[in-house]
């Protein structure tokens, strides 16, 4: 029991980084909306060196190379089904039904990080303490870009929040689901942490990068522009795992 109120409470913690957004709050529209394309930018590079640099590679050193591959290539074609659903019947009248992948993905993978953070607790609680600090680290950039895209996509700032929490929360509840299935939690998790690095390729190459794209209109100074916060994400990913 002792193991469970430690995963609630990092569990809980890691939820809160879903109110990031509030920081927006005291930014002018007016300005916000100039941000919102460098934000995408960031989140794309982000989420691309978060798929490249931990999740593929973490999946690489529990399962065969081909096991893993194959399981990128089943959450790739997972969220490009999902997103036709999206365009096709749901969002008929959205125009940026990438929005909803991303909270898909994001949700996916704050529920295996849920997971991850049930299992080093059961091992032992200071291993969980420490997860649960490079949990966060590795997050909180990854949460700020996803309320820029959320904004981009014609939400507005209290939406975007709440939807943020939503899809943090699931974090919450793969540490009690982890909790439950502790006899099995690796066997789960080892699968569906290179499915979740198959879902984020897919949003930041086919809907973030090209999102990108239009937002340029053709100003090629702009579009320089965005390289540096793409970039950055990348860099910070690659950062973070070399000093995590």
């Amino acid at each position: 029991m002792n193991e469970f109120l430690w995963i609630l409470t990092a569990t809980i913690i890691n939820t809160l980084l879903g109110l990031i957004g509030l920081t927006f709050f005291w930014i002018k529209d007016k300005v916000l909306n100039n941000l919102t394309i460098y934000l995408v930018a960031f989140s794309a590079g982000s989420i691309l060196g978060g798929a490249f640099f931990h999740l593929l590679q973490d999946s690489f050193s529990f399962l065969p190379v081909s096991s893993a591959i194959n399981f990128v290539f089943i959450g790739l074609i997972t969220f490009m089904l999902i997103e036709g659903y999206f365009h096709w019947h749901h969002c008929k009248k959205c125009s940026h039904p990438f929005t909803y992948m991303m909270l898909i993905g994001d949700s996916v993978h704050n529920f295996i990080d849920g997971l991850i953070i049930a299992a080093s607790f059961l091992l032992d609680i200071r291993l969980g303490i420490i997860t649960t600090i490079l949990i966060i680290i590795h997050e909180l950039p990854q949460e700020i870009g996803l309320f820029g895209v959320l904004l981009h996509g014609k939400h507005s700032k209290k939406k975007a929040l709440i939807y943020s929490v939503l899809a943090q929360s699931t974090c919450l509840i793969g540490g009690v689901f982890g909790f439950l299935i502790s006899n099995k939690i690796n066997l789960f998790s080892e699968h569906l942490i290179p499915f979740a690095a198959g879902g984020f390729i897919y949003i930041a190459t086919a809907d973030l990068i090209p999102e990108l794209y239009k937002m340029h209109e053709g100003n090629l100074i702009k579009a320089l522009k965005t390289l540096i916060p793409f970039f950055l994400g990348i860099s910070l990913m690659i950062l973070l795992k070399i000093w995590a």
